[in-house]
């Protein structure tokens, strides 16, 4: 019997995960997608015999949000019937589950306020209802279960956080979009409010990102400018930049109900990058 098993263990939320259970000795196991996938029902049912874990962290998910426009079958099987299989072992085998969602459920038009956990949905894009309809079927399937949305995420691994710095240095001009805005957010803090709300036993839906909102072009720019990097940033509209999946224009999400669940406030996006930055993490050289 171990205390945590994490599907998706080697994204940014995996090995961050990782990083704070082995901080603190706790005994869990983080599988890839090689050793479970979320979309074998019965390879699920195993694992769990298996480990017998306390706590299930489901981080896998079908990610590529423009290949999902056309992908539109591996996009569902994954976020939401790989969502189903992990909520229904974990149902059968009487284990907690933190299931991690996307702001991509909402439209976007919510501009000037931060999405709450009330608010309608409306995804625009393949990924954001794939996603949207495993949270449903997580919270039918499993009566423990919490499903924290989060946005913009950074860690270690591929992420907008490297993919400027690596262009910034290859290039005297970036163009980044200027109208869609949202919340950056730390891998390391994500996992930290996994961890306190699993602790907490709070079930429920819940907003976790870091606080306070820019837009991409205003994210780009603070990157470049804590690196020390010269090179410029010019802001675009997301027509110019033409890609397959609509994205939503205003992605902030309201962490009110986290916050006073927890006790906790999350840390403003800048601070979180600058520990981000000065811990040599963006140097890292990932494609993404």
């Amino acid at each position: 019997m171990i205390q945590y098993l994490v599907f998706g263990g080697n994204g940014q939320l995996g090995r961050a995960l990782t990083g704070v259970w082995q901080g603190r000795g706790a005994e869990f196991r983080a599988l890839t997608r090689a050793e479970a996938d979320i979309s074998d029902r019965e390879a699920v049912r195993q694992v769990l015999a298996k480990w017998r874990p306390k706590v299930v962290v489901n981080a896998a998910a079908y990610t590529r949000v423009d290949q999902a426009e056309t992908d539109v079958d591996d996009a569902w099987r994954v976020n939401a019937l790989g969502a189903q299989n992990v909520a229904l072992a974990c149902q059968e085998h009487g284990v907690d589950l933190v299931h991690i969602s996307t702001d991509y459920v909402f439209a976007g038009n919510n501009i000037g306020r931060g999405y709450s956990e009330e608010d309608q949905t409306g995804p625009a894009s393949v990924y954001g209802r794939s996603k949207l309809a495993g949270e449903r079927l997580v919270a039918h399937g499993c009566r423990r279960s919490i499903i924290i949305r989060t946005a913009w995420l950074y860690g270690d691994g591929p992420n907008f956080v490297r993919s400027i710095v690596r262009l910034a240095r290859r290039q005297s001009q970036l163009t980044v979009v200027d109208d869609q805005w949202g919340c950056p957010t730390s891998a390391a803090d994500l996992a930290g409010a996994v961890d306190r709300l699993s602790g907490l036993g709070a079930y429920g839906l819940y907003h976790f990102v870091n606080d306070g909102q820019v837009s991409w072009y205003g994210f780009a720019r603070a990157i470049v400018a804590a690196m020390g990097l010269p090179a410029e940033v010019r802001p675009i509209s997301s027509d110019e930049l033409l890609r397959p999946a609509p994205r939503p224009a205003w992605s902030v999400l309201d962490t009110r109900l986290y916050r006073m669940v927890s006790g906790c406030r999350p840390r403003p996006w800048r601070v979180a990058l600058d520990e981000y930055i000065a811990e040599g993490l963006a140097e890292v050289n990932h494609d993404s």
